[in-house]
């Protein structure tokens, strides 16, 4: 039987975690994380100036872990066993053998406090100003859609949904206050459209099925010359798309083109894109009862071609990162989703350098 590993054990793991390519390795070797210590700490400051108790775990280390989080799709209570099981997540997060690794409520209480100070679209910014000084300006125009996010569905009656929807708080629930506390009351429902081939033969090559969907959305926007994202929000899954147009688009972009899906195409939004600078080339809809033109289904197509890159972002989201909903309510979901993107691009930056030069 062997006994306790000694240093040179760890050590030579390490080697051969490096050998295999490990990516944390890379995000921290590429990755100034020390560029976030400054909106952390002005997010986390004590307002009362109070003083005493344990020391807290460093800033960056915190928030290094809910890139972990947001790359692997980890609770707080699966975070906090995998970096103890991990050798590659303790030296991302710098840890050694005999330190102690932050406990799920730590980590939750972290969370909470970046939450409360709406700190999340600050790191998002200060990431971006980083990119910008690194070669990666904002250019080419931008693509904006927008994808769902699930949550645990909510098993509530007919009049608790009535009471959610008007924005009260449901008779039964008011003197539950731990049944209260686990039902999200931002989070809705909604219908997404999937293709599928019909069973019929002779029919279209493709017909929509409508598929009922739980949870929020996330509203982003990438620069068509990097694909990063540059803009976002978050929503709960039934809010319409086309209505956070203004909100996710970069006013920083060298190129003025805007693409999206027929989602976003409006009067009003045609409007705002036109006063504001922005040049449309929207996907147009369908007329009624009409057949669409040739010319206009050759210029969808078109747009098609550009628009498809953002929906890379989203299917790695959802496909390697896993992007899930578990906390409750729309702040600490905006925390979530925000982490995600903010993920994304740490993960596409490592990418970029890893070719060398400002793509």
């Amino acid at each position: 039987m062997r006994g306790q590993p000694g240093f040179w054990d760890v050590d030579e793991r390490y080697v051969r975690l490096s050998e295999a390519g490990d990516p944390l390795e890379k995000l921290n070797a590429i990755v100034p994380f020390e560029v976030f210590r400054k909106p952390l700490a002005k997010a986390l400051r004590r307002s009362d100036g109070a003083k005493g108790g344990r020391p807290p775990y460093d800033a960056v280390l915190m928030f290094k872990i809910l890139v972990l989080q947001a790359l692997y799709n980890l609770s707080d209570d699966q975070a906090e066993f995998q970096i103890q099981d991990r050798l590659s997540f303790m030296r991302f997060l710098g840890l050694g053998m005999a330190e102690k690794v932050p406990d799920a409520k730590t980590i939750w209480l972290f969370r909470e406090h970046l939450a409360e100070a709406g700190a999340i679209k600050t790191l998002f910014s200060r990431f971006d100003e980083h990119l910008a000084r690194a070669g990666y300006l904002a250019m080419g125009g931008q693509i904006v859609d927008a994808t769902i996010v699930a949550a645990p569905k909510q098993r509530n009656t007919e009049d608790e949904k009535a009471a959610i929807k008007a924005g009260e708080v449901p008779e039964a629930w008011k003197d539950k206050p731990a049944k209260l506390g686990q039902k999200d009351r931002d989070a809705r429902w909604t219908v997404k459209f999937s293709k599928a081939k019909p069973a019929a033969e002779g029919k279209a090559q493709h017909i929509d099925i409508a598929v009922p969907a739980f949870g929020y959305k996330n509203h982003a926007s990438i620069d068509r010359r990097h694909g990063f994202i540059r803009g976002w929000s978050a929503t709960s899954a039934a809010a319409w798309d086309g209505a956070q147009l203004a909100n996710v688009l970069d006013r920083s972009n060298t190129g003025s083109k805007v693409w999206a899906d027929t989602a976003y195409r409006s009067a009003k939004n045609e409007a705002w894109l036109d006063e504001n600078g922005y040049v449309s080339d929207i996907h147009r809809k369908k007329p009624k009862g009409r057949a669409m033109s040739e010319r206009t289904s050759r210029a969808n197509g078109r747009r098609s071609k550009v628009r498809s890159a953002v929906e890379h972002v989203f299917a790695r989201q959802k496909g390697p990162m896993k992007l899930f909903i578990r906390t409750i309510g729309i702040v600490r979901a905006e925390v979530k989703i925000g982490m995600a993107n903010l993920a994304y691009n740490l993960t596409r930056f490592v990418w970029h350098q890893g070719r060398g030069v400002p793509a």
